[in-house]
């Protein structure tokens, strides 16, 4: 997996790694059980602190910090994103834009987790002793799940497992992820095809040739990662989104959260069953948060201590 703690620690490495990395008086500490040359989970000495107290394993790779939890057999792993700035929506030259994809700066100041895939159907029937996917197999994403699903499935997994504190991400924290670091319409580029995403063939982006429709979900993990290691961001299913949904501030903001109130919920990242055009990093869809369909799903996130 290219998992290990080099014996430095990067800038922007994560608090509870540079404590891990640093002894007493700034001296360099380095776990003789925790680098090496093989590539492996590295499951650290939790009691001491030393990685986020939720996990049964954490470590750090070629994109980044990791860690994960196990729920009755089940392995879910999280990314962690930094925080930062980009410019949220689409320019207005971008092909397949919509009006309400209007392109403003965000700041987010505090980094975050962010599941590696969406929420599985293994963890989901975990949690829940039930599995309303219309598409099944235990590493397929969750679908037919509202909002309202996804919120009561957080409640449950958290009063379970104290100290997790799963929720949904943010419109700004999902589109921040799903970009990686790209301005572009897919953090793959002006364009995709179905190797890399999991939509609608027959309605290809921007003059691109017609290809695959697979007409259903494929498992987490079937297709390339973003940038900043987060699989199927675009297409597969729909993620819900924490906020209500609204339009967009003119100028810049700071950790956003959407409005106050509202009477439809953020989907976003398109799916199997829309266009190309859906799957991009700036279009988002406003259903009423009991809409349950065959094609949307989500991930959870987690805020950072």
């Amino acid at each position: 997996m290219g998992d290990e703690l080099p014996g430095r620690t990067p800038a922007g490495t994560p608090a509870f790694l540079r404590r891990h990395a640093q002894g007493r008086g700034g001296v360099p500490r380095v776990e003789p059980a925790l680098v090496n040359d093989a590539a492996r989970v590295i499951t650290p000495p939790l009691a001491d602190g030393f990685g986020p107290e939720w996990a049964s394993a954490w470590g750090v790779d070629g994109i980044g910090a990791y860690a994960q939890f196990t729920f009755r057999g089940v392995v879910q792993r999280l990314r962690y994103i930094e925080p930062g700035q980009f410019m949220m929506g689409s320019p207005e030259g971008e092909p397949g834009r919509f009006e309400h994809e209007r392109q403003h700066e965000v700041v987010l100041t505090k980094g975050y987790w962010l599941g590696e895939t969406a929420c599985t159907q293994a963890l989901w029937e975990a949690v829940t002793k039930d599995n309303p996917s219309r598409f099944k197999g235990e590493q397929r994403p969750v679908e037919r799940v509202s909002w309202n699903d996804c919120q009561k499935f957080l409640e449950r997994l958290n009063a379970e497992r104290p100290g997790l504190e799963l929720r949904l991400p943010t419109e700004a924290e999902w589109e921040y992820a799903c970009r990686a670091g790209t301005p572009t319409p897919f953090s793959f580029g002006a364009n995709v095809t179905p190797e890399q995403v999991n939509y609608n063939g027959e309605y290809p982006y921007a003059g691109g040739a017609k290809a695959e429709y697979r007409r259903q979900t494929v498992e987490v993990r079937s297709l390339p990662a973003n940038p900043w290691g987060l699989h199927e961001m675009h297409g597969n299913v729909w993620e819900w989104c924490s906020d209500w949904y609204g339009q967009y501030e003119a100028g810049p903001v700071v950790d956003p959260t959407g409005p106050e109130r509202g009477d439809s919920r953020v989907l976003r990242g398109g799916s199997w069953f829309l266009l190309a055009r859906d799957a991009r990093s700036a279009c988002r869809f406003r259903p009423a948060p009991d809409y349950r369909v065959d094609f949307a799903g989500f991930r959870f996130a987690r805020g950072h201590e």
